[in-house]
């Protein structure tokens, strides 16, 4: 009887928490893979903050550009010769109003303009210089009120009208 309880007692000493094969093959697994997901989290964790966020590749540039039409100043010459109704109208209004474009009315159509000429010239110069319709303001460009106002005057004209260009304000002479 010694000898027996003497070899299980030597068996409990020398077994351990895996008791058949499937319990190695999954003891085996995990091992390896759980250091290896580890591993490629800790990586991940230091190089993370790294990255640049999306679209901030080069923040000085993309900063800039959100805000260049507020920082951004224009120097232009203030005594530069204004630019005729017929030099306006050819340099920016012909792009809509020749073709018809976007529900311009062309110049030239008396029909489509007489409604128009019945609002007088205060509000066409209003709509040439805030937009109406599918037109921006100032037609998209970027001229004097004096300036579209000529070129509204023009395109009336060419139209039926009979509108006086308006003239530009005169300056202050010098003190003698």
């Amino acid at each position: 009887m010694s000898d027996t309880s003497q070899a299980n007692a030597h068996e409990e000493d020398h077994t351990g928490p895996v008791k058949n094969p499937k319990q190695l093959l999954l003891a085996v697994f995990f091992s390896f893979v759980v250091p290896v997901f580890a591993i490629i989290g800790l990586v991940y964790f230091v190089t993370s903050d790294k990255k640049p966020a999306a679209g901030a590749v080069n923040m000085e540039k993309s900063v800039a550009a959100r805000i260049q039409k507020i920082g951004a100043v224009e120097i232009r010459d203030a005594n530069r010769q204004l630019k005729a109704g017929e030099e306006v109208f050819k340099a920016q209004c012909t792009a809509c109003h020749t073709s018809g474009a976007a529900g311009a009315p062309k110049v030239g159509d008396t029909a489509a303009w007489a409604p128009r000429l019945k609002t007088g010239y205060d509000a066409l110069l209003n709509s040439a210089l805030k937009g109406k319709g599918a037109m921006g303001a100032q037609g998209g460009g970027d001229l004097e009120s004096l300036e579209i106002g000529r070129a509204v005057v023009y395109m009336a004209n060419a139209s039926g009208g009979k509108l006086d260009e308006p003239k530009a304000p005169a300056t202050a002479e010098p003190a003698k």
